[in-house]
């Protein structure tokens, strides 16, 4: 009864349009008084402050300070025009463009927000220009936005290590092949569609010459997030150090390489990234609070063994594991998404001997999708408002792009070779 009364209460605030971190500290004490538990309202307090202390929580707000800087810098421009120079000429060439540029400036930002903002403002645009519609380029920007959180240098996955305990160099190099899938499926769709419509039949290929110069512009971005990533994954530097090196070398690239921002610039970038991790954070706080008391009041292992007793087989566990997922993201973001899950699904999946990194991206996965669900979604919003589109004229190419990347997390959870092939690939090499 008691797991009902949280979410339930929970749900029903934030349904009802009350902030998120109000409709967390809302339920939290709300039960606390209401059931007469004799918990002092003093450690709602101490575990709010307890969720936003630990030390790996630091490289949020860097990486969100560098996903702005990347994303005003110039960095996604000459993505976007590598990106083109090598896909461009394909059917639905400038849908596979935006796709891969997507993915590539998601290997910086770790951001799908940022991803979905920066890409999205560069190729909406010259989409509607070459005979998109709106509503085809919105559902693309807001669904390829989403691979920066499958990306080496994922926020989600930074947290998810935290929660979780695993290691956030073998999760960050777990997710780069299903990120890739899912690019590969939306690509199809790009192609599928600019066949069918022939609204972009494609072209000549570019030259290699023409290739070359593209790289040579687009390079020290490419190389960010491969420096990044190998310091992490040889030991040079922790993941919160990585988050303080991101940012160093995205001031170098975009102040004195690209030259595309200047130092005058900064400031307003501090601001807009402070104001974004303080959000971020108190609902991480607010998270950190009803997990103490589930926690507390046993609703973890009320809850499996409800699942036990439904799902006997591991199969039916990792059907209802992504459902759940889902819905918990539509209403979420995936930061406070993963905090309030982790806890819950982590014993289960233990108790069915899943690998934890394997876990973690399938999370990662599931929240991604949440982020472009209509009727709300982070991306969605983004992508709507770059395209001065309606949720309604998006949803029609939505289902599509849906469908195929839930394809790909469906492959992703039950076959484990695709999360765990590279990082034991690397492991070998090391």
């Amino acid at each position: 009864m008691l797991p009902i009364v949280i979410f339930g209460a929970f749900f029903v605030l934030a349904l009802a349009g009350v902030p998120l971190m109000v409709s967390l500290l809302a339920t939290t004490i709300g039960v606390v008084v209401g059931y007469g538990m004799q918990y002092p309202l003093e450690s709602v307090f101490l575990s709010f402050i307890a969720g936003v202390e630990p030390f790996i929580l630091i490289a949020v707000p860097l990486f969100v300070f560098t996903g702005e800087l990347l994303a005003q810098g110039g960095v996604g421009k000459r993505i976007v025009e590598f990106a083109n120079v090598l896909f461009g000429w394909l059917p639905g060439g400038l849908g596979v463009v935006t796709v891969m540029s997507c993915l590539l400036f998601g290997g910086v930002s770790g951001s799908a927000i940022a991803d979905t903002a920066a890409i999205g403002s560069l190729v909406i645009p010259a989409m509607l220009a070459k005979g998109y519609t709106r509503g085809f380029a919105a559902a693309l920007v807001s669904v390829a936005g989403t691979l920066a959180l499958l990306m080496p240098l994922s926020i989600p996955f930074l947290v998810y290590a935290f929660v979780s305990g695993v290691s956030m160099r073998t999760l960050s190099m777990a997710g780069l092949l299903p990120a890739m899938l899912s690019a590969l499926a939306l690509i199809s769709v790009c192609m599928w569609h600019g066949k069918k419509t022939g609204v972009d039949p494609g072209g000549k290929p570019a030259s290699l010459k023409q290739i070359l110069s593209a790289a040579y512009r687009a390079g020290p971005a490419l190389l960010m997030p491969v420096f990044i990533v190998g310091g992490i994954w040889s030991g040079y530097f922790t993941p919160t150090e990585a988050a303080a090196v991101a940012v160093v070398y995205g001031l170098i690239i975009s102040l004195f390489l690209y030259r595309d921002m200047s130092f005058r610039d900064i400031p307003a970038l501090l601001l807009k990234a402070f104001m974004t991790s303080a959000t971020v954070m108190l609902v991480i706080g607010a998270t950190g609070a009803l997990a103490w008391l589930i926690t507390a009041e046993g609703v973890a292992q009320q809850l499996a063994n409800w699942v036990s007793s439904v799902a006997h087989v591991k199969w039916v566990f990792l059907l209802m594991l992504n459902v759940a997922l889902v819905l918990l993201g539509i209403f979420i973001e995936p930061l406070p998404a993963l905090l309030m899950a982790a806890p819950l699904f982590i014993p289960l999946a233990m108790a069915f001997k899943m690998d934890m990194v394997h876990m973690g991206v399938i999370m990662t996965a599931n929240l991604a999708i949440a982020l472009y669900t209509p009727p709300v979604g982070g991306t969605l919003f983004v992508a709507a408002k770059l395209a001065n589109a309606t949720i309604g004229e998006i949803t029609r190419h939505l289902w599509i792009m849906m469908a195929a990347t839930f394809g790909i997390v469906l492959v992703i959870t039950y076959v484990p070779w695709f999360t765990s092939w590279l990082p034991r690939l690397i492991a070998s090499m090391g």
